[in-house]
């Protein structure tokens, strides 16, 4: 039998979590279907050279490159297009709402069967208004595992429309690097201990929290601190004291390497979560209360069991404290073997079982036309709600800014767009994150589709795109 090809399709959200996720689905997928990863996020640079799958990246309308409503419009045209290129039977969508051109290609495409993997623990933000009409829209809906479950009090806890999986995580004790192997594909001294840290830049408090987190580390001797980014804020001001031994590491999956570290410190996502816990790595979770995920009940659950520190995200002194107790050889060993007790994370696999016999064996259902006109409609109420609302914020914003203008204002580059098929991380990323538009293209892509491609650009971007660039 042919193996059916699958779209795994996730959001740009906060952190990799979404990404992650999709990647570990589709290593489970590879030996018996086509898995293809599209995604809005800037990551997905590192998939391709790392999985051996072909990966598209799509330009999420954070970029600004085009209307919102082209966008949608965008977005829909984009995952047809490549459901016909490939033959497609089943799109995934991992993400935490899922967008109008997500729901519209299901509802242009019958023969589409469309899945939403659905996280829980969402925060009570206003996207809860309109699951009832999303899931409608879906062939299946699956929640992926979180060990926190138990504090799990949001919106999604209580509907009855989704199948519950066991964790996901890239983390497979059986492919894991030993410490030693791990500390010399970072580039790490053997003997000397080694923490990681993972949390954001970029927002006043987040690097208040950073540099509260790195004040905990100071004092412990020989310590290598390894970070995935720079601790330097917007400005390229450095965030951390004075007396670390600090280095950037980039590796991918860096759940490979989760051996090399003595400790971690890291926001309280799906991701680091189910990486760092299952790898044993004494950890303290700071969370990050943007966004839909409810980090804090995430942290709470980790710390009320011993699987976990959770630090006050809200108090810098408790933050250094908590990090400070890692410190203590007696405090990581007690982490560590209570992570012992954690269940397998298999929850990729059980996905991608369900992705392949939904490619193969069941048919689609129905798309109701009226759901999705009311899903479209209401979507339309609630922009029209948050454009209102924004408006005193955004006249407060430009009275601010006339009196402390940005350094740097981000240009778009009205340059014809530039397509490619690049497949490696050091080509991705500077394509991704440039201000000129990119249109990537999955590996060996066919005339047929190249020439839709531009269709598809042309229309969003406007008569500028009549002269395609190639890179």
């Amino acid at each position: 039998m042919e193996k059916p090809t699958i779209i795994l399709a996730t959001s740009n959200g906060v952190g990799m979590g979404h990404l992650a996720r999709a990647s570990a689905v589709a290593l489970a997928l590879k030996e018996v279907a086509n898995p293809i990863i599209v995604s809005m996020a800037g990551g997905i640079a590192e998939i391709p050279s790392f999985m051996g799958i072909r990966c598209e990246y799509i330009p999420g309308r954070d970029r600004m490159w085009m209307s919102r409503e082209k966008w949608d419009v965008y977005l829909r045209d984009r995952l047809l297009a490549l459901v016909e290129e490939t033959g497609a039977k089943v799109l995934s969508f991992d993400g935490v709402v899922p967008y109008p051109g997500v729901i519209a290609a299901k509802n242009a495409n019958p023969n589409l069967k469309l899945v939403w993997v659905r996280r829980g623990l969402w925060q009570k933000k206003p996207q809860r208004f309109i699951l009832g009409l999303q899931s409608k829209m879906m062939d299946k809906i699956i929640e992926p595992g979180d060990i926190a479950r138990a504090y799990d009090f949001g919106p999604t806890s209580k509907r009855k429309d989704s199948v519950l999986t066991s964790p996901v995580s890239l983390f497979r004790k059986e492919d894991a690097m030993s410490r030693d192997d791990a500390r010399k594909a970072l580039g790490l001294d053997l003997n000397r201990p080694a923490a990681l840290v993972q949390l954001g830049t970029g927002e006043g408090d987040v690097n208040e929290k950073m540099t509260a987190a790195l004040s905990g580390l100071l004092g412990w001797k020989d310590l290598q601190v390894i970070l995935t980014k720079a601790p330097v804020d917007k400005d390229g001001k450095s965030l951390a004291p004075e007396g670390l031994d600090l280095k950037v590491a980039r590796y991918f999956p860096l759940a490979k390497v989760l051996h090399a570290f003595d400790a971690g410190i890291c926001a309280t996502g799906y991701n680091g979560v189910h990486e760092l816990l299952p790898a044993q790595v004494p950890t303290v979770f700071v969370s990050n209360i943007r966004g839909t995920d409810d980090q804090e009940a995430r942290a709470k659950w980790c710390n009320d069991f011993g699987f976990a520190l959770r630090a006050d995200q809200a108090d810098l002194s408790d933050i250094t404290a908590k990090v400070k107790m890692l410190q203590d050889p007696d405090v990581r060993k007690r982490l560590s073997e209570k992570c012992a007790e954690l269940p397998d994370t298999t929850g990729g696999q059980e996905i991608a079982a369900m992705l392949f016999k939904l490619a193969v064996e069941e048919k689609p259902v129905a798309v109701n036309t009226f759901t999705f006109r009311r899903l479209m409609a209401q979507d339309h109420i609630n922009r029209g709600l948050r454009h209102v609302a924004n408006l005193g914020l955004r006249r407060l914003a430009l009275v601010f800014r006339y009196f402390f203008p940005h350094k740097n204002r981000q240009v778009i580059d009205q340059q014809p767009p530039v397509f490619g098929e690049q497949a490696t991380s050091a080509e991705l990323h500077p394509l991704i994150k440039s201000s000129t538009r990119f249109e990537h293209l999955i590996s060996g892509a066919s005339d047929t589709y190249r020439k839709r491609r531009e269709e598809i650009a042309f229309t969003a971007y406007g008569k500028e795109t009549v002269e395609i660039k190639t890179k």
